[in-house]
């Protein structure tokens, strides 16, 4: 505390203890006079020694705060002066760096002007030395260079030409023989055994009396199963065998799965046939799933996404002029990894590449566009490295080549293409054809499925019962007829076959 505040806190309790001590003084003087007076007196000079003591420690106080402030403001001002000294020295020391700047900068001018003197110099020299060079041989530079080639042209033109041809000649038959060598290595390294798809399936009956059961009352097993597989059952005179047929694989392999199992059961009528249809196609899923993860372990890639895995196990039922897809693209990936390897450039993109260059045939149905422009929608999507994107997409020329590897898929496409019995013209027509023809019928509002069956000589449409009534049911089966006129050719006529059904169900409890 301020030792002046506690100098005039102690006067003025000297003040109020005075005025205090004689009003009492007055009052009691009567009585106790000589007893108060001595009091008094005895507590007044307690109060002087009390002020005495600290008026002094207030006074000690305060020559102990000012020479603290004394020793602080001494310091502060060494502290200034030694910065002040310090901004002093590099003050001087820039402005020292910054004049022998200036001089330098001077001094590199001066250099410049004088090598661009010089160079002037030399140019001229030049200038003046063509000249009289011109003069002497009376040939511009140009004149003279054309001279020069045209007499070494002359010369050894015969010689120049001999050799072209040789080295022409030499290195064409050593790049086809290399080519070959690879090609025939590529092949035998990776050959994989091709069966051709057909569009029948055969089903082993374990006796001729089953084909009744199968048959059903009035046919309604046979139609329930054509009708929900999408397919045609042939129940001929062969002994006992049924043929499934079909353009789609998926829906003959649907079809002759249910059918074995219906058969070993031995329960054969619609709603079992409905169950046991739906069952197989939930499982021809995991099929699928399972067919895409064998075909990227047997090519031995890594790290592919599951999305993708399913999509590439779709091409299992899928063909392109009777070869199976999948199959095609494995041995596309061998091959443009054994190609690649030889040449020198990237395996694994090459691998990659080949193995995914037709996966837009699993979506080409559904999707606009070529089967390369879904695929490479699809490689985009699920995120995989534009290297490989790159060499898939030029196997149809549809793109320009932008590497090496686009133009060995391309050729190990060829090749597993070109393979002897690969492939089937008339079957990949077929095919085609049977595929608009459901595709059209499928276009119109209201339909549900669409089923080409009997070689494509029949389509059956069925409609959803509450977008379509009877009476514009016929009307929905001529206009599909008429559609199928304008836009298709074919030979004989098309059964155009419209199903509309309602269904009721309740339980009873």
């Amino acid at each position: 505390m301020n030792p002046f505040i506690l100098l005039a806190v102690a006067c003025l309790t000297l003040a109020i203890g005075a005025i205090l001590g004689y009003f009492a003084r007055q009052s009691i003087a009567k009585r106790q006079a000589g007893t108060i007076e001595q009091k008094l007196q005895k507590r007044i000079d307690e109060f002087e020694k009390e002020g005495e003591a600290i008026i002094a420690k207030s006074q000690t106080e305060a020559r102990e705060v000012l020479e603290s402030a004394k020793t602080e403001e001494t310091e502060r001002r060494k502290t200034l002066l030694a910065a002040e000294q310090l901004l002093l020295k590099r003050e001087s020391a820039i402005e020292r760096k910054a004049s022998e700047l200036e001089e330098k900068e001077k001094k590199l001018k001066t250099n410049a002007d004088q090598i661009e003197n010089i160079q002037k110099e030399v140019e001229g020299l030049k200038t003046e030395a063509l000249q009289k060079l011109e003069q002497v041989a009376k040939l511009s530079p140009e004149q003279a260079k054309e001279e020069l080639f045209s007499r070494v042209e002359k010369k050894y033109e015969q010689d120049i030409l001999g050799r072209v041809r040789k080295l022409e000649q030499e290195g064409e038959e050593r790049f086809e023989r290399r080519a070959k060598e690879i090609l025939a290595y590529a092949i035998q390294k990776t050959a994989v055994s091709q069966n051709q798809e057909i569009t029948t399936t055969t089903v082993v009956l374990p006796s001729e009396d089953i084909k009744g059961k199968i048959i059903g009352k009035e046919g309604r097993n046979i139609r329930s199963l054509e009708r929900l597989a999408g397919v045609e059952i042939i129940v001929d005179e062969t002994p006992e065998a049924v043929v499934i047929s079909g353009f789609d694989p998926v829906r003959r392999h649907i079809a002759k799965i249910a059918l074995e199992r219906l058969i070993k059961d031995g329960r054969i009528h619609p709603a079992r046939v409905e169950e046991e249809v739906l069952k197989v196609q939930a499982e021809i899923e995991t099929q699928t799933k399972e067919a895409g993860e064998t075909a990227i372990y047997d090519v031995g890639l890594v790290g592919v996404d599951p999305k993708l895995t399913h999509l590439l196990g779709r091409l299992k039922f899928r063909t392109s002029y009777g070869q199976n897809v999948l199959l095609h693209s494995i041995e596309v990936a061998h091959l443009a990894s054994a190609i690649a390897s030889e040449v020198g450039v990237d395996a694994l993109v090459a691998k990659k590449a080949g193995l995914f260059h037709d996966v837009g045939k699993a979506l080409d149905h559904q999707l606009e566009g070529s089967h390369v422009e879904i695929g490479i929608r699809i490689l985009e999507k699920f995120g995989v490295e534009k290297p490989v994107i790159d060499a898939m997409k030029s196997h149809h020329e549809d793109y320009p080549y932008e590497s090496i590897e686009a133009v060995i898929i391309q050729t190990a496409d060829a090749i597993s293409a070109s393979r002897p019995g690969a492939r089937k013209d008339n079957l990949e027509n077929y095919l085609k054809r049977i595929g608009e023809l459901e595709k059209i019928a499928a276009g119109f509002g209201g339909v549900e499925k669409v089923y080409a069956i009997q070689a494509g000589r029949e389509i059956r449409v069925f409609v959803k019962p509450d977008d379509v009534n009877d009476l514009s049911a016929q009307q929905l089966a001529r206009d599909i007829a008429n559609r199928i006129e304008e836009e298709l050719r074919y030979p004989g006529e098309i059964k155009v076959t419209l199903i509309r059904e309602n269904r009721f169900v309740e339980y009873a409890r």
